[in-house]
Parts: structure tokens; C-alpha cells; sequence
């Protein structure tokens, strides 16, 4: 490996919430091209906007060294391509490795002697080698190790975290070789002030990401399953953590709606490659299977407390305030307050959405309703709280209470209000 440091020449492939944040740290510091194929997307960021609000447009102003791209050939002369693409589930809730196959056969046509490819997407354990590499080696006549070189360095972005930032979070990284594995670690330390953790190997570095997800999968199934538990007792579940949180090594997970592109995504890659093996996991799967059964949980318990107070349910009206995946993002991936709302209408209930960070169309491509803009009072025949947005957060518990009619229902499903505001919470 001949190429230094200073001489790399690089390509973000993939602009999203992984790619754009890491195309703009790296254009404060060296030339750096963005690409994308979506030419709005493009377009939207040479103006300094981003739809997805995880880089300000200071940000993108003081990138002074992006470039961004969606055509192939204004990438051809880079050398150190970092590939950022989703790696989403299919409807099996097996491993779609699509994105990540043709952003690999892209870069293959265009890929030179001693150039540098480094993946970033969540994968399972060996997918960068087993599955990445032979796509760059057909593609391109070049021999792995010898040819061209591949690093692993996963992604670790929190979106609509503005405390935990690309540059104040350990970076993962590795290589194919000690001396790729040298060169990929500095790369990084030019951005990245909290500093790097070098992996033994790409592999390590793969499993260390996939099992960061998993672990806090696992730990909010157990806090759910314990919330199921106690509603059926009648026991609040927060008050049972608050008091089970003055011990110094309690773990402080909530329960909720697991959902989004990593939490609820990434667990399926470890059991698809574990499975591939001749393994099957069983603490991780019931985990999955507990948290994707929330949705219709919160639908169930709901129907049936509206049942108990005599509220006719079949053209009943209901409010969800919230639903994008987490709190302070637009992002609505997999989100599973879909399912909450698929399970009510189901049933033949009017539901009516409200989100201030949602795109309108993104709303309606998601769940076929359009958000609402006016929150009017007595409306509604049940409130569900369903995303911690600061916005609601800020409200008066006595402004969400006067949305609902009569003996209505506010379901916290956040525990966002004080407790005596909140007929149920999660």
C-alpha cells in the first residue's frame, strides 16, 4: 500500500443521516465529494438545506472543502470511498443487502490500484469480506489485499441527538491489513475529537456495532415485558423504575415502541448470520418478537380501558401526537407508532396524526393520513402520547387534557405529563 494519508482523495457514497454529518466534518478539514443518487437530494444540499435537519446550514456553509455529486464519473478520481447506504430489513425480517450491493458494483467500475474502500453500513459479522470484497474483485479485475484494500468503521449517529455529536463519540475502526488499519484509524482521528478505538479486525469491528443495538434491543424488551407485567397488576411502571433506579447499577431503560433503522433493524442481520451458521438465537428473537408486539399491545389496552368507560368504540376519534420513530427527528423508518395506528384503524376507529417535525407527504406515503396542523379541544374520544417531542413537552399538561371529550382518555405512552394527568402510560 503505497497511498498516504494526505494523498487520499475522498467519496462519501450515500448521503444520509450517517453519510452527510461525516461528508461535512471531513469538507471542514479536505476535499471531500458527497455523492448521492437523488438529485434532489443533491440540489436541496448545494443549497445548504437538509430535509433530514441533522446538519445546520452554518454547517454546510463551513464545509468549505464539499463538493457533492450525483453523477459516477465526478467520483472516478477519488481513491478512499466510504460507503454510508442503508441496510434495511425485507418484510421476512431478513437482511436486505441490497443498497449495499450496488453502491459496492458502482464503486467497482470506477475502483484503481492501491485504492481504499471503507464501509460504514451496519452488517452482520464477515459481510464486508464475504459479501462487499468479491463484488469490488469481479467487477474490477483488482485482487484484494494486494490490488485495493477495505476498512470497516461503523457508523454510530444518533439522530436528533444534538449532544452526541459524529465528532464527540468514539470511533471503531479497522482494516484489511495492520497498515490499512493504521491509515484507516488516523483518517478518522482528523474528525473525530473523542478519539478512535482500533478493532483486531474488520470482522471485531462488524460485530461490535451489530451487538450495540441488540444489547439495548434486548434491555427495552425486558423493561416492556416488566411494564405488561405490572399493568396487569396495576402497578405504575415508571414509579417501579424510579425506585429500582436508586441503586447505583441499575440499568435506566425505559419501555416503549421500538422502532427506526438501527434498534429495531440491526438485531435481524446477528440472527440471519447466526442462523447461517446453524445457530439459532433465542434470547435475541423473543426480544424482536416482545418489541414488534408492542404496537397492538397499546391498541389492545387502550380498546379495552375505552370499553370499561362505555366509550363506543366503532367511529370513535382518536389524536396520536407523534410519530416519527424517536423524539426531535422527522424520521419516520419503521417506525412502530405505525402499527398503533394500523391496529386502531383496524378496529374502525377515526384517527387523526399530528407531528410538527413530519414532511406532510412522508406522513401520508407512511400511513396513508395526513398530519394535522390545529389541535382543537374537545375533539377527541382519547389522546395518545406516543413521541416525547420537545414541542409537547413544553405544553401544559391542561392543554393536551382539554382535547378530549368527556370521560376521554390520555394515554402517555412516554410518560411525558405528571402521573395524575395520564389515565394510562406504557
Amino acid at each position: 500500500m503505497s497511498i498516504k494519508l494526505q494523498e487520499l482523495r475522498l467519496a462519501i457514497i450515500g448521503l444520509g443521516y450517517v453519510g452527510l454529518p461525516l461528508a461535512v466534518e471531513f469538507g471542514k478539514k479536505r476535499d471531500v465529494i458527497g455523492f448521492d443518487l437523488n438529485i434532489e437530494r443533491i440540489n436541496q444540499l448545494k443549497n445548504f438545506h437538509d430535509s433530514t435537519l441533522e446538519v445546520s446550514e452554518k454547517d454546510l456553509q463551513n464545509a468549505k472543502k464539499l463538493k457533492f455529486a450525483y453523477e459516477t464519473e465526478k467520483i472516478s478520481d477519488s481513491n478512499c470511498f466510504i460507503v454510508t447506504v442503508p441496510t434495511p430489513i425485507d418484510d421476512r425480517k431478513k437482511p436486505d443487502l441490497n443498497p449495499i450491493k450496488k453502491a459496492s458494483e458502482m464503486i467497482s467500475k470506477i475502483l484503481k490500484k492501491n485504492d481504499l474502500v471503507i464501509y460504514e453500513s451496519t452488517v452482520f459479522p464477515g459481510a464486508t469480506e464475504e459479501f462487499c470484497v468479491p463484488i469490488l474483485e469481479a467487477n474490477s479485475g483488482l485482487t484484494f489485499n494486494k490490488d485495493f484494500f477495505c476498512g470497516y468503521s461503523p457508523e454510530r449517529i444518533n439522530p436528533g441527538d444534538k449532544e452526541h455529536r459524529l465528532s464527540s463519540i468514539t470511533k471503531v475502526t479497522s482494516g484489511s491489513t495492520e497498515e490499512i488499519a493504521n491509515l484507516v484509524d488516523k483518517l478518522y482521528q482528523e474528525i473525530v475529537t473523542a478519539g478512535t478505538y482500533k478493532a483486531e479486525s474488520i470482522k471485531v469491528a462488524e460485530a461490535a456495532k451489530v451487538i450495540e443495538n441488540t444489547q439495548r434491543d434486548l434491555n427495552i424488551a425486558l423493561i416492556n415485558e416488566l411494564a405488561v407485567i405490572f399493568n396487569k397488576m396495576d402497578i405504575d411502571t415508571e414509579a417501579v423504575l424510579d425506585a429500582a433506579g436508586s441503586k447505583w447499577n441499575f440499568l435506566p431503560f425505559k419501555p416503549g415502541l421500538v422502532g427506526g433503522h438501527c434498534i429495531g433493524v440491526d438485531p435481524y442481520y446477528l440472527t440471519h448470520k447466526a442462523q447461517s451458521i446453524g445457530y439459532d438465537p433465542k434470547v435475541i428473537l423473543a426480544g424482536r418478537r416482545l418489541n414488534d408486539s408492542m404496537g397492538a399491545y397499546v391498541a389492545d389496552r387502550l380498546v379495552n380501558l375505552m370499553i370499561q368507560r362505555k366509550i363506543n368504540v366503532n367511529d370513535s376519534k382518536i389524536l396520536i401526537m407523534g410519530i416519527t420513530f424517536k423524539e426531535n427527528c422527522p424520521d419516520l423508518r419503521n417506525s412502530k407508532v405505525i402499527d398503533v395506528i394500523n391496529e386502531l384503524q383496524s378496529k374502525n376507529i377515526v384517527v387523526d396524526i399530528h407531528d410538527p417535525w413530519v414532511d406532510i407527504e412522508q406522513a401520508k406515503e407512511s400511513c396513508g393520513l395526513k398530519p394535522i396542523n390545529d389541535l382543537n379541544v374537545n375533539s377527541y374520544d382519547a389522546v395518545l402520547l406516543t413521541v416525547a417531542h420537545e414541542q409537547y413537552k413544553n405544553m401544559k399538561p391542561e392543554e393536551i387534557k382539554a382535547l378530549i371529550k368527556g370521560n376521554g382518555i390520555l394515554y402517555d405512552l412516554k410518560s411525558i405529563l405528571p402521573k395524575k394527568f395520564a389515565d394510562l402510560r406504557l
